[in-house]
């Protein structure tokens, strides 16, 4: 069956990730978190003190920085690395979710990141979330999920993956922190979050992960059985 690109934007903790790696898993696709891509590059401005104002040290930032994604067996996921080095868990801390969107607002990150992953999915087969994959980085994706939720579950699951990593936030302090990201993640001049026109909006408020899973794949295997058909009829 010919393979495609699904392409999943949303809002954060509503569970793309999450719903984007089993996805991947089950049709055997590549996935990649642009999400870690962006707090990778946060992580590498926060270390290097880069004036995000100042176009140069952008630039110069940029030119040094290298993300790659390795699959851990004993931890069952893809790793982030920055250089070299496994920052997985660093970039989930909170200083860097106060931080990374106002780094991915920066033009020039967004075009460096952009022309990155749309060279991994040249050949399909993909699985990739984040705020503008539908609408900038693969307008043509054969499908496309938005996702969305109520902030206080958002909220609440974010709160969760704090504290399996042994990080205690107040709900209110991760309330303040999603309200700020929407803001600025709808609101930036390049590639905003906003819904495809062809997108499918799935709500995850009331949904479970398996069931979250299920609406994916079953969309995917009728987008495959679409494009197969495509090709003979041409």
């Amino acid at each position: 069956m010919k393979k495609i690109i699904i392409a999943i934007d949303g809002y954060s903790a509503c569970g793309k990730s999450t719903t984007a790696k089993i996805v991947a898993s089950k049709l055997g696709y590549a996935y990649i978190d642009t999400g870690a891509m962006y707090r990778a590059t946060t992580l590498y401005f926060h270390q290097h003190y880069v004036n995000i104002t100042d176009p140069k040290a952008i630039h110069k930032a940029l030119e040094n920085i290298n993300i790659t994604f390795i699959y851990n067996p004993k931890a069952n996921r893809n790793e982030t690395y920055l250089n070299g080095l496994n920052v997985e868990d660093e970039i989930r801390k909170m200083y860097i979710s106060e931080q990374v969107s106002e780094v991915s607002a920066i033009k020039e990150v967004r075009k460096y990141m952009v022309a990155l992953q749309q060279k991994m999915g040249k050949k399909k087969g993909l699985v990739m979330d984040g705020r503008d994959i539908g609408t900038a980085v693969f307008p043509s994706a054969e499908l496309k999920i938005f996702m969305q939720a109520d902030m206080h579950v958002r909220a609440f699951r974010r709160q969760q993956e704090l504290l399996e990593k042994k990080q205690v936030v107040g709900i209110e302090e991760i309330i303040e922190n999603i309200t700020k990201r929407d803001l600025l993640d709808t609101t930036r001049e390049e590639g905003p979050l906003r819904k495809a026109e062809d997108a499918y909006v799935l709500d995850t408020t009331h949904m479970t992960v398996d069931e979250q899973v299920d609406f994916v794949i079953n969309l995917s295997v009728g987008k495959m059985i679409e494009s197969q058909n495509s090709i003979i009829i041409n």
